[in-house]
């Protein structure tokens, strides 16, 4: 299982240098792809300012194909537990208390993620 958080979704539909790892991420077969609406959320607001209606609305019926979580009671006590001992904010705590409920891999290029259990990083190789 699998969770790509809001910048992996962002680079894909912006078409960033990293839009084709992203891209092959979420077409992995074997893997069930979450999608926290927290992440439906920012996603959405991100594109519809920088790209367009149209954009964001291919977008969203993207993500809404995939297995989405809403954020309940349980969550969000555990998002602020997260929070707290990580020093996260609230968008990446709830989002890496999502991926940790459901013992998905969080893939990310947000820095705030990296180095913590279960996260994939990723970022350029150098030289690009």
């Amino acid at each position: 299982m699998r969770l790509v958080d809001s910048c992996g979704w962002l680079h894909v539909f912006k078409g960033t240098a990293l839009a084709d790892t992203y891209r092959s991420i979420l077409q992995e077969a074997e893997s069930e792809t979450l999608v926290p609406t927290i992440v439906l959320y920012e996603v959405a607001k991100v594109l519809e300012r920088d790209m367009g209606e149209t954009v964001t609305m291919e977008c969203v019926l993207r993500m809404q194909q995939e297995k989405l979580i809403d954020l309940s009671d349980a969550l969000a006590l555990e998002a602020s537990s997260t929070s707290l001992a990580h020093g996260l904010a609230i968008a990446d705590a709830i989002v890496y208390a999502i991926a940790r409920q459901h013992e998905a891999t969080l893939y990310t290029s947000d820095a705030d993620l990296k180095g913590l259990p279960g996260v994939h990083f990723i970022t350029l190789p150098l030289g690009k």
